[in-house]
């Protein structure tokens, strides 16, 4: 081993080591349950020393070492800087909350299912791990495949179902088409980077080459749409409302908190920090999907009745909005605007922080909601504030956190990135000042479909009445203590980086630092001197102060609670509601989670595939269903899977033959060889 190994990047490996040997002891340990619900309750401290090891060297210089683990002549050079360092908390903060909620979450798990958990999801940790600190193209390939495989596993747990079959090679196909454009993409810097025969796969020699316009050009959308498939980007989105349903509950948080941000993290490595310049149409090119992406994710959202389903079309919405910062930042940059790049940026890495905190939690809560009642289907759900009081308080912190309440953290990355939107006014080219501004506009929209989105989660699922007759008894409903305990942490997190957004902003300066060249020492989105104030270009043009709206709801609900207890003081009295002239009112009157998004479907009809059964006249049993059928899959991966079988049916018929007509064909070819070759 050599290299500067500084304190955080042992900690970093100390960590890694430590879940490698959980997933060997999982193995060792695996007709035992306690002991294997324990490895996890450990592996969440290792996720703490995590967190600890990012804060520390997200300040410091870049730490590098070279493992003597590869092939001959093929080390693992691996760095930790302040890019690795921001994920690393992100990693470690969020796999700490689904580390706790597996150790409660497993206590009914079956035997083999919980070591066979415990062994994936240690060796996914560790990959994730190594994957951050990857400064190689050799190790980033090792640890992205091992990360693909794992998880795949993971995804697979029920295997016993044809669903899950189906669900986890959807991913790992799109995980590998994605990995060979990310493999070609470094081919193509390490053939022009200049340090001799078997060097030029390191980081640090592709940092010090120059690509040509053309090939940069050529290595960024390769990066864009190898990365784009783990993030979820529209067309490459097909294995999320598919892989994330059929996961367990803690393997579908992991999906979207943490390995969505792996597509993020390999983006901006590759653009800002191996790339020597942008290029102001790679931004706009990166802008547009991202909207799109955003967008599809949203309406798609909106008219879904399962309920993790319903949450993996919200997770491409957010990474749409994550890609759309990008693509700005990279616009910006173009242009030599870096206070405006620093902007975009920093709600880029904010996004990326709140949506791992308030979409683990929703799919954490999603998954007690799953071990509680049985279902996922929202039809079949309701009423479950009652029996579950703990897990929708902290559920609905957040809905609204993701809705973009204030003074949530949702809100404060969506506002960030907002003013990144209406800032973009002073391009050289009139129709770019014209045009991205605009963009602020589908930034709203999108929002406020997600507010409607989580508005019909949060009231099917647990305000009302049950729709259904309850199916488990009254004991453990509200969840295990290792469950609940996670979601409080999520929750009190979500509230966290919604009330201290510029404290949390001032841990981002190191990062804007290092991947925005020239950035002003004061260019760092917030105003230097006020905690509790956010400003993200001076406070004359924009500011929030979160603790205004905070203080103003805690007086609004005072002053209700006064008036109604004290001022207008009256007996209670008890009859029953108006039922609307109808004689009897049931449960199953409620409007359903297809009634919620009918309005939705009217509206943006053209973007949905929607299949109607209809009863008949003579149905004695008259059923009507609806179902919303993904528009990319049947429009374009339907048609291109006929092209394959058609052109392997065409491949097949020269099977069919004699020998002597092989012959022919190799002599054919071989007289074609000759006049071609030079």
């Amino acid at each position: 081993m050599s290299g500067s190994l500084g304190l955080p990047l042992e900690i970093v490996l100390g960590t890694l080591v430590l879940w490698l040997a959980l997933a060997l002891a999982s193995v060792a340990v695996s007709r035992y349950p306690e002991v294997i619900r324990s490895l996890f309750f450990v592996g969440s401290l290792g996720s703490l020393a995590l967190c600890v090891a990012g804060f520390l060297a997200i300040t410091r210089a870049p730490q590098v070492c070279v493992l003597p683990l590869g092939l001959p002549g093929l080390p693992f050079h691996l760095r930790l800087d302040a890019l690795s360092a921001i994920f690393i908390i992100l990693f470690g903060a969020t796999t700490f909350s689904v580390s706790l909620y597996t150790t409660g979450y497993l206590k009914h798990a079956r035997y083999p299912a919980g070591a066979r958990m415990a062994l994936q999801y240690h060796i996914l940790l560790a990959s994730i791990a190594l994957f951050f600190l990857a400064d190689d193209a050799y190790v980033f390939m090792v640890a992205w495949e091992t990360m693909a495989l794992s998880s795949y596993f993971l995804v697979v747990t029920d295997h016993q179902e044809v669903a899950v079959r189906k669900a986890g090679f959807l991913y790992l196909l799109i995980e590998h088409v994605g990995a060979l454009a990310i493999l070609l993409a470094f081919a193509i810097m390490q053939a022009s980077a200049h340090h001799g025969i078997g060097a030029g796969y390191t980081f640090h020699a592709m940092r010090d080459s120059t690509l040509p316009t053309g090939l940069a050009s050529a290595v960024f959308f390769l990066a864009l749409f190898g990365f784009g498939a783990k993030i979820g980007l529209i067309p490459l989105h097909v294995w999320l409302p598919e892989a994330h349903p059929v996961a367990p509950s803690p393997i579908s948080a992991l999906l979207s908190g943490v390995l969505l941000k792996l597509g993020v993290y390999g983006i901006l490595r590759v653009v800002f920090d191996l790339l020597h310049a942008q290029v102001w149409w790679w931004g706009v090119t990166t802008l547009l999907i991202g909207l799109m992406t955003a967008l599809f994710g949203a309406i798609y959202s909106a008219v879904q009745s399962d309920m993790k389903r319903l949450l993996a079309y919200s997770s491409i919405e957010n990474m749409g909005l994550i890609l759309a910062g990008v693509g700005l930042t990279i616009l910006f940059l173009s242009y030599h605007m870096t206070v405006l790049a620093a902007l975009a940026l920093t709600a880029t890495l904010y996004h990326c922080l709140n949506h791992a905190f308030f979409k683990s939690l929703l799919f954490l809560g999603s998954g007690s909601v799953l071990h509680a009642t049985g279902e996922r289907h929202l039809g079949k759900l309701g009423g479950l504030i009652h029996r579950m009081p703990w897990v929708a308080f902290t559920m609905l912190l957040g809905t609204l956190a993701i809705a973009g309440v204030p003074p949530l953290n949702g809100f404060v990355s969506e506002w960030l990135l907002l003013q990144a939107f209406l800032g973009a006014t002073s391009f050289p080219h009139p129709y770019l000042s014209m045009a991205v501004p605009l963009g602020a506009a589908v930034v709203a929209l999108v929002a406020g479909l997600a507010a409607y989105v989580m508005v019909k989660f949060y009231g099917i699922v647990f305000l009302g009445r049950a729709r259904e007759p309850q199916k488990s008894p009254a004991t453990r409903i509200d969840g295990d203590p290792w469950e609940r305990a996670a979601l409080t942490y999520l929750a009190l997190g979500c509230l966290l980086l919604g009330l201290f957004p510029a404290v949390v902003i001032r841990i981002f300066k190191p990062t804007l630092a290092l991947l925005i060249a020239g950035l002003p020492a004061n260019a760092h989105g917030h105003s230097p001197h006020h905690w509790f104030l956010l400003a993200p270009i001076d406070v004359a043009h924009a500011s929030y102060i979160p603790w205004v709206f905070l203080g103003a709801i805690g007086l609004t609900v005072l002053m209700t609670f006064t008036a109604v207890r004290i001022l207008f003081r009256k007996p209670i009295r008890r009859s029953a509601i108006w039922n609307c002239g109808y004689p009897s009112l049931t449960a199953r009157m409620q409007d359903t989670a297809e009634g919620f998004g009918q309005p939705i479907s009217h509206i943006f009809v053209s973007f949905l595939r929607i299949r109607r059964t209809l009863p008949t006249a003579d149905d004695q049993t008259p059923v009507y269903r609806s179902e919303i059928e993904d528009l990319t899959w049947h429009g374009l991966y339907l048609p291109l899977a006929r092209a394959v079988s058609w052109m392997t049916g065409l491949v097949a018929l020269l099977r069919r033959r004699r020998i002597a007509i092989y012959l022919l064909y190799s002599f054919a070819t071989l007289l074609v060889l000759l006049v071609l070759a030079p």
